[in-house]
This record gives C-alpha cells, sequence and structure tokens, in this order.
C-alpha cells in the first residue's frame, strides 16, 4: 500500500506543509475551511501519522494509557472504539489495561502504563476504587489525566460522562407514566459517582408524581454472577411487592429480566423492566427490553479529545469541568402498559383518552 505524506496533501491541496501540519493538529490558527479540507484529503490518501517520527520532535512518546474495568463490558468496548478512532487520527497509540473491578490492579495497571512513559491516562474508576490519593498524586506532578463514566469528584481533573441523572428521572418516569408505583432500584457501589447520579435521578422521579422513596426498594450489588436472583426474591417477598424494576447496569439489566422470568413472573403484565444499558442486542431479547442508552462511542471520543488537547497544551484547550452527554431513552416492550390497563384504556371515554392519558393511567 502506498504511504502518502503531509508534503503530498499539501501538494494535493497547492498550501504549504506547515499549513497541512497545523490543520491535522487542530490548531487554533487554521481557519475551519481549510481544516475539513485537509481532514478530508488526509482520509481520501489514507493519510496516517507516523508515531516513531513524531516522537522524535519531542520528548513524548505518543502513547496514552486506558484503563477500564473490563473491555467484556460493552460500554467500555465501545468507549475504546471511540478513544481509538481519536487517537489514530491524531497520531498517538492506546495501551489499554484492565483492572478488573479491583482496586489494586487499578493502580498497578497505572504504575505499568507511567513505566511505559505515556504522555497522559484516560480512567474509568474500578467499583472497589473510593481513596483517589495516588492519582492526585500523579497530577500534582502534571501527568495529564482525564476520568470518563465513573469518576471522582476529589480530583479537579476534566472528566467526561453520560448524564446519569437525566436518563435515571427518564427511566423512573417513564415507568411511572406507564401506571407503576412500587419502582425498584437495582444498582452496583454507592460510592460510585454513577450509582449516585442514577438514584438521584430515580428519587427526584418519584418526587415529582409524589411517590415516596422506599429504601427497602433499593438494592446494591456487586459484580458477582448470580447475586440478583436473591435480590429479586427479597424484593418481591416485600409485604408490597415492586410492580417496577429498574436497573443500573447491563448486567444487572439481564441478570433480573433472567431471575423474573425464573421465577415465572411476566414481564409487563405482572412486572415492568427498564435498564441503564448499551446492550446491543436489547431489542432481541424477550421481551424487548427497554433501556436509557449510554453515548458509550461519544464519551470515548470527547475523553480522548480533550486528554490530547491536554498533552499537547494547545492554545484553546478547554478549562477543566465536566462533560455530559445527553442519554437517550428507548421503550419497548418490557415497560409497555399492562394488558389490565391496555384494557381499562380501550373502554375509556373518547374524552379521557385525549385530555389527560398519562393521569388517566396514573389514576388506576
Amino acid at each position: 500500500m502506498e504511504t502518502f505524506t503531509i508534503k503530498d496533501i499539501a501538494r494535493e491541496l497547492n498550501i504549504s506543509t506547515s499549513t497541512v501540519s497545523r490543520a491535522l493538529r487542530g490548531s487554533y490558527e487554521i481557519n475551519p475551511e481549510t481544516k475539513r479540507l485537509v481532514m478530508e484529503c488526509a482520509e481520501r490518501l489514507n493519510y496516517r501519522p507516523n508515531p516513531i517520527a513524531l516522537s522524535l520532535k519531542g520528548s513524548g512518546t505518543r502513547a496514552i494509557g486506558v484503563i477500564v474495568p473490563q473491555i467484556a463490558n460493552y460500554f467500555f468496548s465501545q468507549a475504546i472504539n471511540g478513544i481509538e478512532a481519536i487517537a489514530y487520527n491524531r497520531g498517538y497509540h492506546v495501551i489499554i489495561f484492565q483492572s478488573h473491578e479491583s482496586y489494586e490492579r487499578e493502580v498497578a495497571n497505572v504504575e505499568q502504563a507511567m513505566s511505559r512513559r505515556v504522555d497522559g491516562l484516560l480512567l474509568s474508576l474500578s467499583s472497589e476504587t473510593s481513596d483517589v490519593t495516588y492519582l492526585r498524586e500523579l497530577h500534582d506532578k502534571g501527568v495529564p489525566i482525564v476520568l470518563f463514566d465513573r469518576v471522582s469528584s476529589e480530583l479537579e481533573v476534566t472528566k467526561v460522562v453520560a448524564d446519569n441523572f437525566k436518563g435515571a428521572f427518564a427511566a423512573t418516569e417513564h415507568l411511572i407514566q406507564s401506571g407503576r408505583r412500587r419502582i425498584a432500584h437495582l444498582t452496583i457501589q454507592p460510592w460510585l459517582s454513577i450509582t449516585q447520579e442514577r438514584l438521584a435521578g430515580y428519587r427526584a422521579a418519584l418526587e415529582k408524581y409524589g411517590l415516596t422513596y422506599d429504601e427497602n426498594l433499593v438494592r446494591y450489588g456487586t459484580f458477582g454472577p448470580n447475586e440478583v436472583g436473591p435480590m429479586v426474591d427479597e424484593l418481591m417477598a416485600l409485604p408490597v411487592a415492586p410492580d417496577a424494576f429498574f436497573t443500573a447496569s447491563d448486567r444487572l439489566a439481564v441478570g433480573c429480566l433472567t431471575a423474573l422470568r425464573q421465577r415465572n413472573l411476566t414481564i409487563p403484565d405482572d412486572v415492568s423492566l427498564i435498564g441503564f444499558t448499551n446492550l446491543n442486542v436489547a431489542e432481541l431479547l424477550s421481551p424487548s427490553l427497554s433501556t436509557v442508552v449510554q453515548p458509550a462511542q461519544e464519551i470515548g471520543q470527547v475523553a480522548a479529545e480533550r486528554l490530547i488537547d491536554l498533552i499537547e497544551r494547545k492554545h484553546r484547550a478547554q478549562p477543566v469541568g465536566t462533560v455530559r452527554i445527553a442519554t437517550e431513552l428507548i421503550a419497548r416492550d418490557s415497560t409497555r402498559l399492562p394488558e389490565h390497563i391496555m384494557a381499562r384504556l380501550a373502554t375509556a371515554s373518547p374524552e379521557d383518552q385525549k385530555s389527560k392519558p398519562r393521569d388517566f393511567v396514573l389514576s388506576i
């Protein structure tokens, strides 16, 4: 395969090599139209930067370390796709580590990444991580760090996350508007940022509709393979059992679906189920799973852009802050109206159906 260089792009567009170089780096000195033409030409010629040549121009290795809890998790695999796409186009290569939800392994991963002289770190914290002192020490030494998805408020670094509060609020509101009153929430460790934000959204939706928050309906799990069944048993044994489940992760959503079916509970006639996932087979499940989708690939792309901007100390690098990316609620069969409510709606007067259908459902 023929290899094209910056000189080829410059010759193709009849501009200088320095202009091409600055455009490829995203320099603020180059106008947007020129950047667009350069990027299109680079794509057409299949131009790719040479990380080794680039590293010779400075002290950097043109490598970034990415540490995630588990690559097999669909959210993280999609986020990594986004990270690699941006890194590749900007002349960086990616070294990926898995913490396997272990704090000790996470620390070891960071040490290993630094021993390889990466230029910066992208991290999503493990479920065991509550102490981020080791990261603060690295940050204080000037190591560029960006956190994504699972983040810590104790670090003054850029964070890129889904809008967990609004996503959880939308999921809970959707269940309420489908006539559900006793909504159980299955989530993960309480100290994780995503847990706190999704729990807050769940509570806010209950409050909006005048429903009392009941701690007995909330269960915190780890990442064990067989833990969902006992949680479902405990919840269904309550004096007033839940009529809906809102789960805060892919694993919990699938585990809850399996546990409910094993206990001969019909979804959604007996209970509704909605997840907070990026599960790519959600619509193929039986019943198809309603879910709040996180923009995993976009989160990875934005996180990588922010980190590389920090590494390169760009003149217009974004200030430290939290970037929240919108989620999307997709309603499927697992939260459709139960048959008895559908029958009640079918016999309602036209005035009731047209005026306030949501209030009508809530009053049943």
